[in-house]
């Protein structure tokens, strides 16, 4: 219980020192949070050096904005993972992220394979059967799902109407249902 106590009060004198712009407080808020904060970064950009920039971007985001932080509302670690959180998730939506993944995946095609211990669309045949959907349906399937864009995103990017999207989605999903429902 006096070990709680001293993190505490050790966590109180750090925030007292960041909000007072002390510099040296930085460094070791940096040796406290940034192993934890690099692994949540890593876990949704799945890549060492984009989570190395991401996490390098986040502290001088934090640094930055400490004057925001409120120990009322939440916990002093709570606010960053929540900072490296939406800068990690940014990152991964941004154009110039995505470009550099498929130019990633055509120059060292095993970096696009290698560690994919989450949802393999190839464990079920997913990519073979969207083959079989209208170009059109196929490319707004294979960019959301396999490419992460919102319709939002494939409609700006494409200078396609928004409502276009959604009806070309909407008809590939229901094709796509069609032909599970015939592989069963």
């Amino acid at each position: 219980m006096q070990n709680n106590k001293l993190n505490i009060t050790k966590e109180e004198d750090l925030i007292a020192r960041l909000q007072a712009q002390d510099a040296n407080a930085v460094s070791q808020l940096y040796d406290m949070y940034s192993a934890a904060l690099y692994g949540v970064v890593l876990q949704i950009v799945k890549v060492e050096e984009t989570a190395e920039d991401v996490l390098q971007e986040a502290f001088v985001k934090i640094w930055s904005s400490f004057h925001s932080y409120d120990p009322s509302k939440g916990r002093l670690f709570t606010w960053m993972i929540n900072i490296c959180r939406n800068l990690a998730i940014d990152k991964i939506r941004s154009k110039q992220h995505r470009v550099s993944q498929v130019t990633d995946d055509i120059t060292h095609p095993s970096r696009a394979e290698f560690g994919s211990e989450s949802f393999n669309p190839e464990h079920i045949g997913l990519k073979e059967i969207t083959e079989r959907l209208n170009p059109d349906q196929k490319q707004i399937i294979d960019l959301m799902y396999f490419g992460g864009m919102t319709q939002s995103e494939i409609a700006e990017e494409f200078s396609i109407p928004l409502g276009t999207v959604k009806t070309r989605a909407r008809s590939a999903i229901k094709t796509l249902g069609k032909l599970f429902k015939g592989r069963e």
